[in-house]
């Protein structure tokens, strides 16, 4: 456990996001090497998102998320003496790696072990070449050195590759850590057949100039994912740089603490037939030493790998404002009861766009407290950012635009070449299962138990002792416990309480004042 003595004042579990992101697409998936170019230009305009401190050339970090160019890593394979395997044959893993040479030697040695161990092949290693020149001092303090893995599919069909290379980048990250050997630099950026990340502590104008392969023109893509990272409450490392494996994320998860404890609550519940060996060993599924975003990614991958398409898995984390809507229909609505008993929502501000390397698209938290703005084009070419102007688009090129409503999802299928919009979305999802006779037939609810017998009354001397020995005390009963059976609504307040918190106390608090809800004071 991390101390005090080794953290000063700050407290690493503080660590939230507000930042800038967007996407460009091709809507029928056509890679090219345009919408590369188009989604640097939106990074570079949401420069402003992007926090400096004193260093003016470190930035909070950057990154762009590409589907995997066949022909860039074939050209590359080849220039390293071994021959990739086809299209969706391998994967490609980019990692940050210790500057020290014994304990790079020792990471590569865990990877290399770990892949064989799960039946897969390494073909080799490429250094990824790199311009350091734009790095500012701050950062060039934790350079890491940046190397790609070659991972050759075996005895796996496609479908389950994606899988069996999440599952040995988390045995690596558990190994690694396990051995001390990452030098407080290693980091898996991305590990898939489908997707890469480049991303760094830079400034959004210097990630092309830092990755230069960014700039070769067999670098293409359907699509792209960008981050410009303002980070508010920590101060920014290598690998919190976004877009992680699956999100970018402009917001703050505030209930990450309950989140992460209900993930841990229900360990030995989880499980599924598409992890072989289970699940046990990928424990911790959450990276508690990482920030909000990261911790959400680390969900939303275990929920999509292990069976849910990528918009099913967002609305269960991210769900709308549904419980007191009598407009929505009876098929949504059961559908978000029957999820909020597996899972509860990851609550705060948050504009979340995301991707698998098929499908791209954005939501929003249920209060719309962050923007963003899309435009499909004559071209073919979708466009959502976390504000406008983001492009420069000819009038007469603009087919549609728009802007995301509070709870609401914007998705780009570039496989089937359609653009859905939220009722379509999420009518597909809620239309697939009859959860409305899953939870009749499985739960029940408080009206079923008020026609339960009544328990026996308690009170007068026996009351008072059972509420002191359970830490109520008058105030608890007169301010907070009577307003509530009286009028059925928590009492509200503002300022004024000056009692101490419970863990401070010289009294025996209730078990309730104990778990206070946290919220982040966000500008």
């Amino acid at each position: 456990m991390t101390t005090a003595s080794t953290i000063g004042l700050h407290d690493p579990s503080c660590e939230h996001d507000s930042c800038g992101v967007g996407f460009v697409a091709h809507l029928k998936g056509e890679k090219s090497r345009a919408i590369v170019v188009d989604a640097l230009e939106v990074l570079r305009r949401l420069s402003h998102r992007a926090a400096v401190g004193a260093d003016p050339l470190t930035g909070d970090g950057a990154g762009i998320h590409l589907q995997l160019p066949h022909r860039f890593f074939k050209r590359e394979g080849l220039a390293l003496g071994f021959d990739m395997p086809r299209r969706r044959g391998y994967g490609v893993g980019q990692f940050f790696l210790p500057r020290e040479a014994t304990l790079r030697a020792a990471c590569e040695r865990i990877v290399e072990e770990t892949v064989a161990a799960e039946g897969q092949r390494v073909l080799g290693w490429r250094d990824v070449p790199v311009d350091d020149g734009c790095v500012g001092d701050v950062a060039r303090r934790s350079l890491p050195v940046v190397r790609q893995v070659y991972v050759a599919r075996r005895r796996v069909v496609p479908s389950a590759f994606e899988r069996t290379l999440y599952v040995i980048r988390k045995l690596v990250e558990h190994r690694v850590r396990a051995a001390d050997c990452g030098g407080g630099v290693f980091h898996v950026a991305s590990l898939s057949a489908e997707t890469i990340v480049y991303k760094g502590l830079l400034l959004p104008v210097n990630l092309p100039v830092f990755y230069k392969d960014l700039a070769d023109k067999l670098m293409v893509s359907g699509i792209a994912v960008v981050h410009s990272r303002f980070s508010t409450n920590t101060a920014p490392t290598w690998d919190l740089a976004q877009p992680f494996r699956f999100i970018a994320h402009n917001g703050e998860i505030n209930t990450v603490r309950g989140n992460r404890a209900w993930v841990n609550a229900r360990r030995r519940l989880l499980q599924s037939a598409k992890f072989p060996g289970g699940l046990d060993r990928l424990w911790p599924i959450l990276d508690e030493q990482k920030s909000d975003s990261c911790q959400f990614d680390n969900m939303l991958e275990l929920l999509v790998l292990g069976g849910r398409s990528l918009p099913h898995a967002m609305m269960m984390m991210i769900p709308e404002a549904w419980e007191h809507d009598d407009a929505m229909d009876d098929e949504r609505r059961a559908f978000y009861d029957y999820a909020g008993a597996l899972l509860e929502p990851w609550d705060g501000p948050a504009a979340i766009a995301f991707t698998d390397g098929t499908l791209v698209g954005a939501t929003l938290d249920r209060n719309g407290l962050r923007p963003a703005r899309y435009i499909v084009t004559a071209d073919d070419r979708v466009i959502l950012s976390s504000e406008a102007g983001v492009l420069d688009v000819p009038a007469g090129l603009v087919r549609k635009r728009g802007r995301l409503q509070p709870g609401r999802m914007f998705l780009v299928d570039t496989g089937e070449g359609r653009l859905l919009e939220d009722a379509e979305v999420k009518r597909e999802i809620t239309s697939r299962f009859p959860y409305r006779r899953w939870l009749q037939k499985n739960t029940f609810t408080f009206d079923d138990l008020a026609r339960a017998p009544a328990p026996a009354r308690t009170s007068g001397d026996e009351l008072r002792t059972l509420q002191r020995a359970f830490g109520f005390t008058e105030d608890d009963v007169g301010v907070v416990l009577k307003p509530m059976a009286e009028t059925g609504k928590e009492p509200t307040g503002s300022m004024g309480n000056d009692a101490p918190l419970a863990a401070l106390s010289s009294q025996a608090p209730s078990p309730f004042d104990y778990f206070h809800q946290l919220f982040a004071q966000v500008t």
